[in-house]
């Protein structure tokens, strides 16, 4: 069951979110602002995330923060990698709230080589560590529809292993965010306009085990595990609706 959750004020083209202690913390694709949203107080505090960050960046000029993932007490925030202005990391400490930012350039670019994937297909999505790695999510979007799952180890030693996916009216969906569930399985969700699908990916082959369509007009572009009730897991969604409306509505999923 979907449904409506709540909806923020002042930022649109929200691409990833985590749910940490009662706070729900929201990255926008075009935005230079982390959005730390209090749900017992209803407060929403920006975070800014470069120098002069703004709620709304032009296309050609946004840095597209579309990944965010938990590690210990900080987030990690990464850029997708799909433009050579967009190869940024940001860790942000959940306790101090200090940011630490590095460019990702060099790293974006072994993952190129050694993945073969090329410089114009590059496009990041999600993350999430498992096991000590790195597991980003990347979006085959390309002309080559590369989707798939990179593997970067404590060593920084990178692998690929390229995932099938299945199709909304005959076209191929695409990895847009992952999370950890139980420490077993990953779950990872991924849309285009023709809809959403959910599904739950075994984090240690990287095998699908199940696909659920959760919709067929909306793209989601992040989730966050919320809660469990009784036999039901709750998620939190967030959806780019591809306006420049600055406002965000949040969705609650329960399976």
């Amino acid at each position: 069951m979907l449904q409506v959750f709540l909806t923020l004020s002042g930022f649109s083209a929200a691409s990833g979110l985590v749910y940490h202690q009662k706070h729900l913390f929201v990255i926008a694709d075009n935005s230079g602002f982390l959005y730390q949203y209090n749900l017992k107080t209803n407060l929403l505090i920006h975070h800014p995330l470069i120098t002069n960050p703004q709620h709304f960046t032009p296309k050609q000029h946004k840095l597209d923060f579309e990944v965010i993932t938990k590690k210990g007490n900080e987030l990690h925030i990464f850029s997708s990698g799909s433009k050579k202005n967009r190869c940024q990391k940001i860790i942000f400490n959940l306790n101090s709230k200090e940011t630490q930012n590095t460019d990702l350039n060099n790293f974006y670019e072994k993952i190129i080589r050694e993945t073969k994937i090329s410089e114009e297909e590059l496009n990041l999505e999600g993350a999430l560590y498992y096991k000590r790695s790195l597991l980003l999510l990347q979006r085959g979007n390309g002309k080559k529809a590369k989707n798939g799952i990179i593997k970067v180890t404590p060593s920084e030693r990178i692998s690929f292993k390229q995932i099938n996916l299945p199709q909304i009216n005959g076209v191929s969906a695409s990895f847009t965010d992952a999370i950890l569930v139980k420490d077993s399985q990953s779950t990872y969700l991924d849309g285009k306009v023709l809809g959403s699908i959910l599904g739950i990916l075994d984090a240690k082959n990287l095998e699908i085990e199940k696909t659920i369509q959760i919709s067929t007009h909306q793209k989601f572009e992040g989730l966050t595990f919320y809660k469990n009730k009784k036999d039901k897991m709750q998620f939190l969604l967030c959806e780019d609706n591809d306006t420049e409306q600055l406002e965000t509505t949040i969705y609650k999923l329960e399976i």
